[in-house]
């Protein structure tokens, strides 16, 4: 189980599953959550007085997985290496460690195990799960899985397919007979205050039920994927859930159990599911051995905050902000910039419960769709061809460092800051209203900062850490290319773009800021 949300949050996908045409005779078996056998046993929607007739029903269909790994560790060095007791304590050549005396430690392997939750989808003995149930621990690798029903029987399992990005992965089981198995709901309909039951192993306690009710549909936790967009369930869920099904009162399963916010790393009554209508097109390539391709702008975005709002104008939070847009990708092939706020993406507005990074993963790639979008307060609207999305390794290269030492600061040592006659310049709007002094950049400090000489802008000389641009994390050293969406190439401009934004009655005003080995990114300021 992954924490990777707020204080805590643990990875825990909930299985779902499909009824599937299989090679067994027609009609020889049908899903453990049919409606013609869940109606007669379902309790009244809204006030159940059990649980029990449908737990009895659904559970045969959900199983423990667990899995078997080798993982790579670094062998701790001997404390003994070099003396007569080093072979005592598994040193070699009486050294503690790698021959040659200097008690090194080889990297070693050791065995480690995870488990989870899945449900079968078929009853020829298809699995969904989590593909982090299944996944190798850091440089380690899986060497078996096996699969337990509830009644306790044991199944060596193969792994049909896994997508990292939607956190799924399918698995196969052979039997003598048909399996039970389950099939997925219409998330679609789900509503705030629905009652749902868990199954799953937490901590590995088989076979446990939980029940609550949909807290939130379509829930943004922050993390920006093209998936963060869950049901929200004060059932409980806890470390082994991953992978278990959330079913619905009828006996769909609506969600697979995915993460939990906590403090301690148990439940809190604050867990997440991928919703069925997410996962039960990927499940379905997965099984028939697809690839799984997503469309791509290439843009970096954030949410429309305040603060941001503020800083251009706009009348209220609407759409996503794009930082940066990657020079080869489709958005720059389409012609979005910088600075634009996307508001609607192929008919679909965007919004915080469907992102813009939901609706082009969504799309595919080779599409062509309309994209609405906000430039310097004007609403237009461009064509853009959505290009096919990197794998999940490919996207982490792209991160640039952010604790890149500039190591070549010269500016920044004591004696090398601004002189009398740019210190008196600097107590006017820009020092008032945003907390900041600043020196223009010349092309030796651009040398000393990492950037071309040919760089125009200002450079951060000393923030105030009581200030908004201090609470942000402006710094000394970094680069001022625009504000306001205009660009600035010496002091006079920066002061100008703030006596224009109060004159408009901006409470924030827009900064481009270039830090030494990162890209260059907008920034909201509040004003004083």
């Amino acid at each position: 189980m992954r924490y990777a949300y707020g204080v805590t949050s643990a990875v825990l996908l909930a299985g779902a599953s499909l009824s599937l045409m299989t090679g067994f005779p027609a009609g020889a078996q049908v899903a453990q959550n049919d409606q013609a056998q869940i109606s007669a046993m379902s309790p009244r929607v809204g006030a159940p007085s059990s649980f029990a007739d449908l737990t009895q029903q659904l559970q045969p269909a959900v199983v423990n997985i667990a899995t078997r790994q080798r993982v790579k560790v670094e062998k701790q060095n001997n404390p003994f290496a070099g003396t007569p007791f080093g072979d005592l304590f598994g040193g070699q050549n009486g050294q503690g460690g790698a021959p040659g005396g200097q008690g090194g430690a080889a990297p070693t392997t050791r065995e480690a195990q995870s488990l989870g939750s899945g449900f079968i989808t078929s009853p020829d003995g298809y699995i969904v799960t989590n593909n982090h149930v299944i996944a190798a621990e850091g440089q380690g690798q899986v060497e078996s899985i096996t699969v337990t029903t509830p009644d306790g029987t044991e199944y060596p399992a193969k792994l049909i397919g896994r997508d990292e990005s939607s956190d799924l992965a399918v698995l196969k089981i052979s039997a003598a007979k048909p399996l039970p198995f389950v099939h997925f709901g219409d998330s679609t309909k789900s509503r705030v205050g629905d009652w749902v039951i868990a199954i799953g192993n937490p901590f590995g306690l088989g076979g446990t039920v939980t029940a609550g009710i949909i807290s939130a549909v379509y829930r943004n936790t922050g993390t920006g994927s093209a998936y963060d967009r869950y049901l929200q369930t004060d059932a409980a869920i806890n470390r082994g859930n991953s992978g278990g099904p959330m079913f619905d009162m009828r006996g769909n399963v609506i969600g697979i159990n995915n993460a939990i916010f906590s403090p301690t790393g148990g439940s809190v009554g604050i867990g997440f599911a991928i919703p069925a209508e997410t996962a039960a097109p990927i499940v379905d390539k997965l099984m028939k051995g697809q690839a799984i391709e997503r469309g791509y702008l290439g843009v970096r975005i954030q949410a429309l905050s305040e603060d941001l709002a503020a800083s251009l104008g706009l009348p209220k939070k609407r759409g996503e902000f794009v930082q940066t847009v990657e020079p080869t990708g489709a958005a720059a092939k389409a012609g979005i910039q910088g600075g634009d706020v996307v508001v609607r993406v192929a008919g679909k507005d965007v919004t915080p419960e469907q992102t813009l990074s939901f609706i082009v993963a969504n799309t595919a790639p080779g599409s062509r769709i309309p994209i609405d979008l906000i430039r310097d307060g004007k609403p237009m609207t461009i064509q853009a061809v959505v290009g096919k999305r990197p794998t999940e390794q490919e996207l982490a290269q792209q991160t640039f460092d952010p604790n890149a030492k500039d190591d070549d600061e010269d500016f920044t040592k004591p004696g090398n800051g601004p002189s009398a006659g740019q210190k008196e310049a600097l107590n006017g709007p820009i020092q008032k209203s945003l907390g900041l002094a600043v020196i223009p950049l010349t092309p030796v400090i651009a040398r000393q900062l990492g950037s071309t000489d040919d760089t125009r802008g200002v450079v951060v000389t000393a923030v105030d850490d009581s200030s908004d641009a201090g609470a942000k994390g402006l710094q000394r050293g970094d680069i001022i290319l625009s504000a306001g969406n205009r660009p600035v190439t010496s002091v006079a401009d920066l002061n100008t773009a703030v006596t224009a934004a109060k004159a408009e009655n901006r409470v924030a005003l827009l900064l481009r800021v270039q830090r030494r080995g990162q890209p260059a990114l907008y920034l909201p300021v509040r004003l004083r």
